[in-house]
């Protein structure tokens, strides 16, 4: 099965959510490409607020992820990552709402958003941390709190960024 979502297929970063935008192609959407400049603000304005949370939240994680990476380029707050970078084509990470191909590519971190998506998808053996995280360190996959400022608040982000960066070997994965 083809990776269906938005950004390129340089992503080493895989997010994955059981739900897509619901106007415009998205619903049907079957490919997989870039945010255009503009189209993650037509999103969040023609939606519901799920979705400013969910980017907002993705958008914090990963300039926060890229800034402890030692990113050069990265732009000066999260704010400004989220509007210029986040799911375009330039860069590094996807959010997928195809289910996870997770021999792809054995450099990408999958991440899935969701216990509850987490037990719908056909996931190899889990080893849960805790209530919110689990990991597959073979598959390099880890199931996360959904992007939302309550389940995956900020402390939960951090807590993200410790599995990405401490598992068996992630931490060789460098943002450019």
């Amino acid at each position: 099965m083809k990776p269906i979502g938005l950004d390129s297929t340089s992503s080493n970063i895989n997010f994955y959510i059981a739900n897509r935008p619901p106007l415009d192609d998205y619903p049907v959407m079957n490919e997989l490409r870039g945010l255009a400049a503009g189209e993650l603000a037509h999103i969040v304005k023609h939606t519901s607020n799920h979705w400013r949370k969910a980017f907002n939240v993705y958008a914090k994680l990963l300039f926060d992820w890229h800034k402890r990476q030692g990113r050069k380029d990265l732009p000066n707050t999260w704010q400004a990552y989220r509007d210029l970078e986040l799911f375009q084509s330039h860069s590094q990470e996807a959010l997928l709402f195809s289910a996870p191909d997770l021999n792809r590519n054995t450099k990408t971190i999958h991440i899935i958003a969701g216990k509850t998506y987490a037990a719908y998808l056909n996931l190899p053996p889990l080893v849960w941390l805790d209530n919110y995280f689990a990991i597959n360190k073979e598959l390099r996959l880890i199931v996360a709190p959904y992007p939302d400022y309550r389940q995956l608040s900020n402390e939960r982000i951090e807590k993200l960024i410790a599995i990405m960066h401490s598992e068996s070997g992630w931490s060789e994965l460098q943002s450019t």
